[in-house]
């Protein structure tokens, strides 16, 4: 196929897309696995990283694992739709394969962080922005804290970019709350249908 590029794509095709973010903790990846399962016709982008797989985690399934210099040339190559650095690792959306289905007409979903998500509207303004929250700030501790798979500076750092994420909740299109995930995703699976039927 050949190489497209965001310029290349309509609006109509790019109002196919749904970037998903939210604070760490907030359950993105869970409401993600939920959202394919109700609707399996969308395709979620997998992000590359260079951080290492937590239990259970498998490459190419939850993210494609880097090496440090495996990403940086990915970024000198310009493969990346965006690319963030986010407690002390990067995470990085591979371009082609979302330029593609986008193209075929595919419902397309994005899961990202913040930083992410601000490069994405940048370069795409028609795709659909939605942010993901917790029902409250403790719950989020909890939820992070909960997770034993990292150390406390880590888990630290994790809750005060939070701070920050929920801070830009208003520069999203539309905020939806993680307090049951069958709820959240069947309202982001409702969202990706509109968008797709206004497309």
């Amino acid at each position: 196929m050949a190489e497209l590029s965001e310029r290349d794509l309509s609006a109509e095709a790019i109002a196919r897309l749904t970037v998903l973010s939210g604070p760490s903790g907030v359950g993105k990846g869970t409401v993600v696995a939920e959202v394919r399962r109700l609707f399996p016709h969308v395709w979620a982008s997998v992000s590359c990283t260079t951080r290492r797989p937590r239990p259970g985690e498998s490459d190419g399934v939850q993210y494609h694992f880097l090496s440090e210099a495996e990403f940086d040339a990915l970024i000198v190559g310009e493969q990346f739709l965006e690319y963030a650095t986010f407690a002390g690792h990067r995470y990085g959306t591979p371009r082609k394969p979302v330029e593609q289905h986008l193209a075929a007409g595919r419902p397309t979903l994005l899961e990202i962080e913040l930083q992410g998500a601000r490069q994405v509207r940048q370069r795409m303004p028609h795709a659909q922005f939605v942010f993901l929250a917790p029902p409250s700030r403790d719950e989020l501790r909890q939820r992070l804290t909960g997770r034993g798979s990292e150390p406390v500076e880590v888990i630290e750092a994790r809750l005060a970019q939070a701070e920050i994420e929920l801070g830009a909740a208003d520069e999203f299109d539309v905020v939806v709350i993680n307090d049951d995930v069958e709820r959240a995703a069947a309202e982001v699976v409702a969202l990706i249908e509109a968008a797709c039927q206004s497309a």
